[in-house]
């Protein structure tokens, strides 16, 4: 037996494929339903409108995301600035995969720009700042003075790489603006 849960799961799980892979606006309701394996109407149960699937899409890659990149900074030996350029590193050999097609919030926010209000992009702000305020965290941790105008650099540094990598097909933009916000990073390590 399909449980409520599971199906609106399936539902979401179908739209961040087709939402990734080809963007909302190119995506139909009927699409996703059809991907989902369910009827139209079971996905009107579920969502009240394309728009609340939109916003469920985005919520879903939130956290996933977010402990990605925490990861990527663990995983990567040596002080805060390498740590840093070592998430760079990670996005670059992930942008090199053939299905890469950069940041699902950035992506969307581009389509919905003349829609401020949409929840998608209520969201896609909410993760950004929360990728802000975690590494704005990390770099008080480490006891850096100006750590909230580092995080705000390094987001930018980030996102910019996106769009780069995204126009030019090559991930090493992506390493060269880790090595930015490396170099950044570095001077406030020595004045601490």
């Amino acid at each position: 037996m399909t449980t409520a849960s599971s199906t609106r799961d399936r539902i979401v799980s179908a739209a961040a494929k087709l939402f990734y892979a080809e963007g909302i606006r190119a995506v139909s309701v009927d699409a996703v339903a059809e991907a989902a394996g369910v009827t139209k109407r079971t996905l009107y149960y579920h969502f009240d409108s394309k728009d609340d699937l939109i916003a469920a899409y985005l919520d879903g890659r939130d956290q996933p995301n977010l402990k990605l990149f925490q990861k990527w900074f663990t995983e990567t030996e040596g002080d805060v600035a390498t740590r840093v350029e070592g998430i760079f590193r990670n996005l670059a050999r992930a942008a090199r995969h053939p299905k890469w097609k950069g940041c699902g919030f950035l992506r969307t926010s581009a389509e919905l720009a003349n829609m401020p209000g949409h929840p998608a992009m209520r969201i896609g702000a909410a993760h950004k700042k929360k990728f802000e305020n975690w590494l704005r965290q990390c770099l008080e941790d480490e006891g850096i003075d100006g750590a909230e105008l580092l995080a705000r650099q390094v987001l930018l540094l980030l996102d910019g790489s996106f769009a780069v990598v995204l126009l030019h097909r090559d991930p090493s933009y992506m390493e060269t603006a880790g090595m930015a916000a490396a170099s950044l990073i570095t001077p406030a390590l020595s004045s601490r």
